[in-house]
């Protein structure tokens, strides 16, 4: 991995497509820039990675797809957030901040 980028602890990913499905719908490469650029660029997603996640997550009924045209007037499938995927970053966010927490608090304890 190049310096400076940030590896992605399992299950963050579906944490951060939600996130970014909150501004409303979004092709794949529109999620994965969205992340990159708030992230400032630490993380890099790869589409190996992005696309099954929203395969999975169509699956499990957190987003839904249809087919529209991208700004570049091309063909794109463009993923929205579902009620059930609302809750999902609810609970997963609450999740996340309460590791963060716990983590933080080890890591400023002197032994």
């Amino acid at each position: 991995m190049p310096p400076g980028k940030a590896d992605l602890l399992k299950g963050t990913l579906d944490l951060l497509i939600l996130k970014a499905l909150t501004l409303g719908p979004q092709h794949g490469y529109g999620v994965a820039r969205w992340l990159e650029e708030s992230s400032n660029d630490l993380l890099k997603i790869e589409e190996g990675s992005l696309y099954p996640a929203l395969y999975r997550m169509e699956q499990r009924g957190w987003i839904r797809s249809e087919w529209g045209v991208s700004e570049s007037n091309r063909k794109a499938r463009y993923y929205h957030l579902t009620t059930h995927g609302r809750e999902q970053l609810q609970s997963q966010a609450f999740g996340w901040m309460r590791l963060v927490e716990a983590v933080t608090l080890v890591l400023r304890t002197d032994t």
